[in-house]
């Protein structure tokens, strides 16, 4: 197996799971206490890093808990550093260690504000209320503070853990509004709510905070504990190998069935992803009226042409598998562009059963799919890989039976029940494959996400499944982790702008680059 290890740096809990490796260190010996002041430590080493932050002095917002408490113990080190702090402490302080603390530093000459914070003031705002296992909705008059304190002086408060007023395990919103940090440093290890979409706004830049969580608690026996992926874990993966005399058609065979005459460029943006990845032989059936149009900016794909009349509305994707010679081909992607349709796909798409090689479903292939009297059922037919890659909305009319208000339990559950490697597209998108691993990405670019992005993405994990399969290399659903971190890091590192196809160009250098290992590959710039 390739990719990144199963360690502190990657691996995604629930709040559950954390709350349970730390019962288990307080039961080996660490003291609450002992644990509590290496936390403070550690965040004030990282404040430390940032000193810009500090000059207009900083207000910590101390919560009841052990979260207030990590909070006092960074305030008091703050203090003694020389650094202006002030307390506010708007509830009451029910566990003893934290009052204990929090006597501590009134006792050393930190000042506690009586009255609510101004919005307006230049401290830097620490916010240590509630970090981890918020399941309920903050009062109003702490939503409405946060609410202003972003509006009136945004980019100025760092939250500790877990953003006050965000469920750490969902990412939702608990309330009117929440804590909207330029930072969180979360303890320990990644939570599964700082990820997902929903938490995007609030969570700022996301710093994991060590305090030396031992090897053998990172053990999960018997779960498949997500892992956060990020461009640093792109070299982790064993990109697929050809042996240096193979034959066009042995690295890898790629055939894409895609485009409407609502859709016309679709096909084109998954054809430059397919292209981009290397793949040694490339197909197309699309309407001929779109394969005459895009042929000389893809000279190297091999069309053929949908052979129904140029009237036709929809695709009948069973006239295209006709054509087909299916031992000829890799990898087969279906959707892109290609439109809605009153087929029953079951009945129509049957063909793909039996079909060996990879399989990759997109956009309204998926649609007609949910519209279909199988409906995500059809996938258990299949007798090779299937690789799927909804958006959100896409996901929720395939598995309308799903909660997916978690994309990473979502996509899990929908994996184990179809048998089928799932992408849910989103800011961090996921990755699940059968009863087996999942990633997350993190760290993306949110501004490559624009129309036909999801389309070269498509065609390009299409190609590097096929180079997967081609010769007799065994198959690995972990290349579908791989090609969507290399689309994402694409994104995020192409030098001539966010459009669709110059990513697909960008992939096209990198995946040259890793191919040759001629450089070593360098995840801080396109090379």
């Amino acid at each position: 197996m390739t990719g990144p290890n199963s360690d502190a740096e990657h691996l995604i809990v629930s709040s559950s799971q954390m709350k349970d490796i730390e019962e288990k260190m307080f039961a080996a010996g660490m003291t609450v206490e002992a644990l509590m002041e290496k936390v403070g430590l550690a965040m004030k080493k990282w404040l430390f890093h940032y000193p810009r932050f500090l000059n207009h002095g900083v207000l910590v917002l101390v919560g009841p808990g052990n979260n207030g408490g990590d909070g006092l113990v960074l305030a008091r080190e703050l203090y003694l550093s020389g650094v202006h702090v002030t307390l506010w402490c708007p509830f009451q302080i029910k566990k003893a260690l934290v009052a204990n603390h929090l006597s501590y530093c009134t006792s050393i000459g930190i000042c506690i504000l009586q009255t609510y914070p101004d919005v307006d003031s230049d401290a830097l705002w620490i916010d240590a209320l509630f970090g981890l296992g918020q399941t309920r909705e903050i009062p109003t008059d702490l939503g409405l503070l946060f609410k202003k304190r972003e509006k009136n002086n945004p980019g100025k408060l760092i939250s500790l853990d877990v953003p006050t007023g965000i469920c750490s395990d969902t990412g939702k919103t608990l309330g009117i509004a929440a804590a909207k940090a330029t930072f969180t440093l979360t303890v320990g290890l990644t939570k599964e709510g700082l990820l997902q979409d929903a938490a995007i706004p609030s969570i700022g830049k996301l710093v994991r905070i060590d305090f030396g969580i031992p090897e053998s608690l990172l053990l999960f026996p018997g779960e498949n504990i997500p892992l956060k992926i990020t461009s640093k874990d792109i070299a982790s993966f064993a990109f697929p190998e050809s042996v240096s005399n193979a034959s066009k058609y042995e690295r890898g065979r790629v055939l894409v069935i895609a485009g409407s005459h609502k859709y016309k460029g679709a096909p084109l943006l998954a054809l430059e992803g397919a292209l981009a990845s290397g793949a040694g032989s490339i197909q197309a059936i699309l309407p001929k009226s779109i394969s005459d149009s895009i042929w000389p900016n893809v000279p190297e794909v091999v069309f053929h042409d949908f052979p129904d009349h140029l009237q036709s509305k929809h695709i009948p994707i069973k006239k295209c598998l006709d054509q087909l010679v299916f031992d000829q081909i890799d990898s087969l992607l279906i959707g892109p562009g290609l439109d809605l349709s009153e087929e029953n796909w079951g009945e129509e798409a049957f063909l793909l059963e039996n079909f060996l090689g990879l399989l990759v479903i997109d956009a309204d292939a998926l649609n007609r799919i949910s519209l279909s009297s199988d409906g995500w059922k059809w996938f258990r037919k299949r007798n090779g890989p299937t690789w799927i890659t909804p958006n959100l909305n896409e996901f929720c009319r395939l598995f309308p039976q799903i909660d997916a208000s978690c994309p990473l339990k979502a996509a899990a559950l929908a994996s184990n029940i179809t048998g089928a490697s799932v992408l849910l597209k989103g800011a961090n998108s996921v990755i699940a494959t059968p009863n087996g691993p999942s990633w997350q990405l993190s760290d993306t670019f949110p501004f490559a996400a624009r129309a036909g992005f999801g389309d070269v993405l498509s065609g390009f994990v299409s190609g590097i499944g096929a180079l997967g399969l081609s010769g007799d290399r065994k198959f690995d659903n972990q290349l579908f982790a791989l090609s969507v971190l290399l689309h994402s890091h694409a994104g995020k590192f192409c030098s001539g702008g966010t459009k669709p196809s110059l990513i697909a160009k960008t992939l096209g250098k990198i995946v040259k680059n890793i191919q040759q290992e001629k450089v070593r590959f360098d995840t801080n710039k396109c090379l």
